[in-house]
C-alpha cells in the first residue's frame, strides 16, 4: 500500500493561453494618431504574469540586452505588487515605457521562454509596459537614494537611446553626468523616428524626466562637432561617451531622386513626429497633402512611414523587392499595417521617378522581381525580371532603406577610427573607441539597428566606463 503522504504533487497544468492586448480597432486607428495598442488593465496582467513558470535558470534574461530580471519583475505583478515589479525593473532599465512598446522582445527574450516549444510564451514586452505605466498613473516617480559622489565628469553626446541608458547607469553610480543633444527635444530616435501612435511622446518625455530627476543635466540644440569639439568637450570632462545615432538617409541613387515630393525617411518622420506636422495648422510644420504614397523598404522604419502616410488621409503602399515572408520588420508591424488598409506591392523594385511639368514626381517605373538564392543576409536574392518594366502613379516617395552616423563627430575627432558607413570602431567588450577617455554605442557604432540593442551596449559601455573613472 502507497504512503499516502509520499504521493507526488500533481503538476499544475500549463496556462498557453498568451493574454491578447486590447488596442484600438483598425477601422478607427487608420484616421488617428493615437496610440494603437491600449496596454495590459491590471486584471489582465496579474492573470499573463501568473502563466510565468518561474524557471530555475531563465533563458530571457540571457537573452536581454539589458540584463533585466524577468522572472522577478513578473513574480511581483502575479503577486499584485507593483511596487516592487518597477523597482526591480528599473534596475536594469531606466526606459521601461519605452521598452514595453518599441523593443522586439519576440526575437529576444520571449524566444527563449521555455513555454515557446508548447506555443505559449509569455508576453514579457506587455508586462513591462504595464508596470512603467502603472507606476506613471500613481503620479508620483519613486527616485532612488543618491551615492557619494566620486568627483568625476561625464559628457554624453546624444539623447537617443544609448545615451540615455549610459546617463542613467552612471549618475546612480555617483558620477556627474551631462547630455549635449543636436535637437531641441532629448530622445533622440526616440522622439524624432517612431510615430505618436506607436510611441506617444509624452511617454519619451516621462523617461527623459525620470533621468532629470536623478539629476543628469540635459543640455537641447547643442551640436557636437559645431558647437563644440569632443576634444574641447574633453578639456572639461574626464570622460565622453558618443551616441549620435545614424541620421544620415540613405538613397537609391535612381533617376528623380531630386523631384519635389520624394523624401527620406529621416525628413519625413522628423516632420511628422518632432515636429508635429500631423497637428497643422496647430503646428507650423506641414507636409503636402499627398494622395499616393509610395513607401521604398520593408524594415519598421517603411510600416512606419507609411502608416503615417494613411493617417493623413493618402492611399499608401510598401514596395519591396522580395516577399511577405523575407519583410525585416516586426510580424506585429506588418499586421497592423495590413490591417489598416496599407498596400503592399511586394517582388517590384523602382527603377526610375517621372516627374511632372512643375518638377514634382507623378509616376515610379518598377521592374518584377523572383527570388533566387539566398544571399549573405540569408534571404534569398531578389532576382529583376527581364522586360517587366510597368508604371505605378504616385504623388510621393518615401525613402525607408536604411542610414549611416552622420560624418560631422568623426571629422572633428582627430584620433577618432572609423569603419564601414562611417561606424565609429569599438572594443565589443567594452565599446571602449581608439581615442582616449572616449566610448561609444548604438546606431553609431552598429548602423541603424534596434533600440534595446543601443541601450544594452550602452550599458556595457557605462560599465566600462565606471571601471576608468574609479581606477
Amino acid at each position: 500500500m502507497v504512503d499516502p503522504k509520499k504521493k507526488k504533487k500533481k503538476k499544475k497544468p500549463l496556462d498557453l493561453n498568451r493574454r491578447a492586448m486590447p488596442k484600438q480597432a483598425p477601422e478607427v486607428r487608420a484616421h488617428n494618431f493615437g496610440e494603437v495598442a491600449l496596454g495590459y488593465p491590471a486584471a489582465l496582467a496579474i492573470e499573463e504574469a501568473k502563466r510565468c513558470i518561474q524557471c530555475p535558470k531563465p533563458k530571457c534574461v540571457d537573452n536581454c540586452p539589458v540584463e533585466i530580471n524577468i522572472p522577478g519583475f513578473i513574480k511581483a505583478i502575479a503577486e499584485g505588487d507593483f511596487s516592487r515589479g518597477i523597482q526591480i525593473m528599473k534596475e536594469k532599465n531606466c526606459l521601461p515605457a519605452v521598452c514595453g512598446r518599441v523593443c522586439p522582445q519576440e526575437e529576444q527574450c520571449e524566444e527563449t521562454c521555455v513555454l515557446v516549444k508548447k506555443g505559449g510564451q509569455i508576453a514579457v514586452g506587455r508586462l513591462e509596459r504595464f508596470i512603467a505605466d502603472w507606476e506613471a498613473a500613481q503620479g508620483k516617480i519613486e527616485i532612488p537614494k543618491k551615492v557619494p559622489k566620486t568627483g568625476k565628469k561625464v559628457a554624453v553626446v546624444g539623447g537617443g537611446p544609448a545615451g540615455l541608458t549610459v546617463a542613467g547607469d552612471l549618475i546612480q553610480l555617483g558620477h556627474e553626468v551631462t547630455i549635449f543633444e543636436a535637437l531641441h527635444k532629448m530622445g533622440g530616435v526616440l522622439i524624432y523616428g517612431i510615430p505618436e501612435f506607436r510611441l506617444p511622446k509624452a511617454i519619451v518625455q516621462r523617461e527623459v524626466d525620470y533621468l532629470g530627476a536623478l539629476g543628469v543635466e540635459l543640455v537641447t540644440d547643442f551640436v557636437v562637432g559645431k558647437t563644440r569639439t569632443v576634444d574641447s568637450i574633453l578639456d572639461e570632462y574626464d570622460a565622453v561617451f558618443v551616441g549620435s545615432g545614424a541620421g544620415l538617409p540613405w538613397f537609391m541613387d535612381l533617376p528623380g531622386e531630386n523631384l519635389n515630393g520624394v523624401y527620406s525617411a529621416n525628413e519625413y518622420l522628423t516632420r511628422m513626429n518632432l515636429m508635429k506636422g500631423f497637428l497643422f495648422p496647430e503646428y507650423h510644420t506641414p507636409i503636402k497633402e499627398h494622395k499616393r504614397v509610395m513607401v521604398m523598404g520593408g524594415g519598421n522604419v517603411a510600416m512606419d512611414c507609411a502608416r503615417t502616410a494613411l493617417r493623413l488621409g493618402a492611399e499608401s503602399r510598401i514596395i519591396y523587392r522580395r516577399s511577405r515572408a523575407e519583410l525585416p520588420a516586426r510580424l506585429e508591424e506588418v499586421e497592423n499595417a495590413e490591417e489598416e488598409g496599407v498596400i503592399f506591392d511586394f517582388l517590384t523594385n523602382p527603377v526610375k521617378y517621372i516627374g511632372d511639368e512643375n518638377g514634382w514626381v507623378k509616376e515610379i517605373e518598377c521592374l518584377r522581381m523572383e527570388l533566387g538564392e539566398p544571399d549573405s543576409s540569408g534571404r534569398r536574392r531578389p532576382v529583376p525580371m527581364e522586360g517587366s518594366n510597368f508604371i505605378m502613379p504616385a504623388d510621393a516617395v518615401v525613402c525607408a532603406i536604411g542610414n549611416s552616423p552622420n560624418p560631422l563627430i568623426a571629422a572633428t575627432t582627430p584620433g577618432l577610427e572609423t569603419g564601414r558607413g562611417g561606424t565609429i570602431k569599438v572594443d565589443p567588450e567594452t565599446m571602449k573607441t581608439s581615442k582616449d577617455r572616449v566610448w561609444a554605442a548604438g546606431d553609431v557604432v552598429t548602423g541603424a539597428a534596434t533600440v534595446i540593442l543601443a541601450m544594452g551596449d550602452g550599458r556595457k559601455a557605462a560599465r566600462s566606463m565606471h571601471q576608468f573613472l574609479t581606477a
